[in-house]
């Protein structure tokens, strides 16, 4: 997490997986029905933090260390109830020579009635997941030990700041070290001139960053440890791709991130959710929110989902910001309301399209 890079693409894609909204819902096609949350999916972890805070620490696990661990603490049935996550690196987990799985939580077994464990990236043989961080630990390795270099040359660790001689005289160690205290103090105090006789050459050793090369390599493997966790991450915290991809507009951009990065994650929270649900219900993370698109390109949206009946107006008027619905907007393709004891406008449209 010291890589600016990796810090805000964890950050990016687990804030993305947590804030988005999640709905329970049963059946599926034109069978699908939303069902009211349960209140013990509102705070999974019983300790008034709520879901976007449980599920933040769940992604965040998985990007870190391919594991999530949890300790049950109650259950309905076959279904987890509350949820309490453990920090991954106190676990340990192996397989004997019966295969059987066995875990400990700073050195202490856990009772496997209690326990949770999700993982992502599986390795045939392992009981581990692995996380993109380990598969790329030496990538970010360099990312670290540039920042760490370039801050040690620009603090004077790495060489001298300047050169003050004297070209007509030869000093002995004790009058090189009287004039340099006599010069830092001017420098350092009063900022009054400097005076120390005739011979004197002060000479600034100044580097630029571009040819010292260290913001070149940092911006480089910055990008690169963005990418680690999935194509466009890199572009949206504002790293150069390298590449001729380019997008029309935001929304394109956001698509290209959910595709190919986000959703996967998204896929795997909704799994885990749903395991805490009877069956046949389930979780769904709404994805439209990650869509977000201009107003104009909205109401077009609007207006083709209204003409081909595939959404109502109350549909429409609940997703631009919560509009209070209409009595007439439950139907397909209303456009106004009917007036009283006469037909529809839209009949009559279609009446004068007819020639009647």
């Amino acid at each position: 997490m010291q890589s600016i890079a990796v810090r805000g693409a964890i950050d990016l894609i687990a804030s993305l997986a947590s804030e988005l909204p999640a709905e329970v819902y049963s059946g599926t096609g034109t069978d699908r029905v939303r069902r009211p949350t349960p209140s013990y999916l509102l705070d999974p972890a019983g300790d008034g933090q709520g879901l976007p805070d449980w599920c933040y620490q769940v992604v965040e696990s998985w990007l870190l260390r391919g594991n999530v661990y949890g300790d049950v603490l109650d259950h309905r049935g076959t279904c987890p109830t509350q949820i309490q996550l453990l920090h991954p690196d106190d676990v340990s987990g192996w397989i004997d020579e019966n295969g059987t799985v066995h875990w400990s939580v700073t050195g202490r077994p856990v009772n496997p009635d209690r326990w949770l464990h999700q993982r992502v990236n599986p390795v045939p043989g392992r009981v581990l997941g692995l996380s993109p961080v380990a598969w790329h630990a030496a990538t970010i390795g360099l990312s670290i030990t540039s920042v760490r270099f370039g801050e040690s040359w620009f603090r004077d660790g790495a060489h001298p700041s300047a050169l003050l001689t004297n070209e007509e005289a030869t000093l002995n160690e004790d009058q090189a070290r009287q004039a340099k205290h006599r010069f830092l103090a001017a420098l350092r105090g009063t900022r009054e001139p400097v005076v120390l006789g005739k011979g004197w050459k002060y000479q600034q050793i100044q580097i630029s960053p571009e040819e010292s090369q260290f913001l070149a390599t940092q911006g480089y493997t910055e990008a690169q440890c963005a990418r680690i966790f999935g194509p466009g991450i890199a572009e949206v915290l504002g790293y150069e791709s390298g590449g001729s991809m380019t997008y029309s507009n935001v929304e394109s951009r956001s698509t290209h991130l959910l595709v190919y990065s986000v959703n996967k994650w998204l896929s795997r929270l909704e799994r885990l959710l749903s395991s805490m649900l009877p069956r046949p219900q389930y979780v769904r993370i709404d994805r439209d929110g990650l869509l977000q698109s201009t107003t104009l390109e909205r109401y077009r949206a609007n207006e083709i989902a209204l003409r081909n009946r595939w959404k109502t107006v109350n549909e429409v008027r609940q997703s631009e910001g919560d509009l209070p619905p209409v009595p007439w907007g439950n139907e397909p393709n209303p456009t106004s309301p009917a007036p009283p004891g006469g037909a529809h406008p839209d009949e009559h449209d279609d009446d004068q399209e007819d020639g009647s």
